[in-house]
């Protein structure tokens, strides 16, 4: 059974109620920039404000009839304000609230999304400074590799999530835009004055030049940021997924209390929660892509985009939220076992210091091509033989014993060589 877990910010803000107190705000913003201007009655504005209310089960059931979602808003707001509403959505389109509106729902959004990402960033911080020194091995083709530390790799993670921080923040403004331009975008029944006022009331700025609509690359980029965000999320569950296998066991989920791993084999312990993070990626990937395809539209609008964004724009928004909770859950309980990384650096007698056993014999004056040749047939009998030990080995060699001394090959196997460096990425991250 899928752990239940609920989104009462992140949710309310997509719910059909959440919605038309949206599309309100931006009618009642027009009328009193309207207003300001002179252009409607003052107390007009005041009656609308004080009496403006909407009954959702009516709009749908006035939808059923005319077939028009804001038609059926504005007629069931009428229904509460009474004459007073001529005044409403006066030498507007639909468009004008309906982008309007989603601008806000898209900013409100990302201030919810842009808490959790800090949140992120701050406990990956703190397991990275935990495990500075906690060395493994590095893997590259998902061979071992190279030493580095548990806490080396974190701070991939780290700087990765500062870019998303950065990239969102920027997006904050380029998606808090508004439109108050009439049919086709041309101002015919509405003046530029009313938009600029009206959104500087919503804490949006007017859209530069829009058609009938807010022109879609706008909400393809917010798309497209959060499948960013959810492609690093995978990207750290598929590590956890890959260092808790059996024959890793390196890192491992949380295990709570009375949980189970398999219905037939009670010793499981399955990485579940990065396994649900893998798959959500590609519902917000394939969701951006969906967004993109909302770019082209007829002429001026059509309204094939709209269908796609009542899917894609709530899931991707809730689902990345989902998924920064999360991961930052699986970071900050995450199990981390130093012994077995130890284990596993050393497997085959330390063959993954073949490097630095290749660069000390050609710095005693070896040539490359031989140093290689030597190191390489000595590492690959180790690996191939059961129980091999590249160490040993290599201090059995007699063409290593002429170029090296016990010390300098023990110095080889020391990883604090391949470690020396890393205090400058650490500093640079403020870890």
């Amino acid at each position: 059974m899928i752990e239940r877990y609920t989104l009462p910010e992140m949710g309310e803000l997509w719910t059909d109620l959440a919605k038309f107190k949206t599309w309100l705000q931006v009618e009642i913003a027009v009328c009193e920039a309207q207003a300001d201007l002179g252009y409607i009655p003052k107390a007009a504005v005041e009656t609308i404000k004080a009496k403006a209310d909407f009954d959702p089960d009516r709009i749908l059931e006035i939808e059923a009839e005319v077939r028009h979602d804001v038609i059926a808003f504005l007629t069931n707001l009428n229904e509460y304000v009474g004459d007073a509403g001529r005044y409403i959505h006066l030498g507007m389109t639909s468009s004008d609230m309906l982008d309007t509106a989603l601008s806000l729902q898209m900013v409100q959004s990302l201030q919810v999304i842009m808490v959790q990402v800090e949140n992120l960033i701050q406990a990956i911080r703190y397991r990275a400074q935990e495990h500075r020194n906690t060395v493994m091995i590095g893997r590259s083709h998902g061979i071992h590799a190279e030493p580095m530390t548990f806490g080396f790799k974190l701070a991939g993670w780290l700087a990765e999530m500062l870019r998303h921080r950065d990239r969102l923040t920027a997006l904050q403004d380029t998606i808090a835009v508004g439109k108050i331009s009439g049919a086709v975008g041309t101002y015919a029944n509405i003046e530029p004055k009313v938009e600029a006022l009206a959104c500087q009331k919503l804490g949006l700025r007017p859209d530069t030049a829009s058609t009938q609509v807010i022109s879609r690359d706008i909400h393809a980029e917010f798309a497209n940021a959060l499948a960013l965000v959810a492609a690093s999320i995978e990207r750290f569950a598929v590590e956890i997924r890959n260092l808790q296998r059996t024959d890793v066991l390196e890192v491992e989920e949380f295990f709570s209390k009375g949980q189970k791993g398999s219905s037939a084999m009670p010793h499981k312990r399955n990485p579940i929660r990065s396994e649900r993070l893998t798959g959500l990626a590609r519902i917000i990937r394939g969701n951006a892509m969906a967004m993109l395809e909302n770019v082209a539209l007829w002429h001026e609008r059509d309204i094939s985009h709209s269908s796609v964004e009542r899917v894609t724009l709530p899931d991707s928004c809730i689902l990345t939220h989902f998924m920064l909770v999360e991961i930052t859950k699986l970071v900050k309980n995450l199990l981390v076992y130093p012994d077995n990384m130890r284990r596993n650096l050393n497997v085959y007698g330390g063959v993954v210091f073949s490097q630095r056993v290749l660069l000390t014999l050609v710095s005693k004056g070896l040539g490359r091509e031989a140093a290689y040749q030597i190191v390489q047939s000595l590492a690959h009998t180790a690996w191939n033989v059961e129980g091999g030990d590249f160490r040993a080995l290599v201090n059995a060699d007699e063409r290593v014993q002429a170029h090296l001394t016990p010390e300098e090959i023990d110095s080889c196997f020391d990883p604090s060589h391949q470690l020396r460096h890393l205090d400058q990425v650490y500093q640079r991250l403020s870890i």
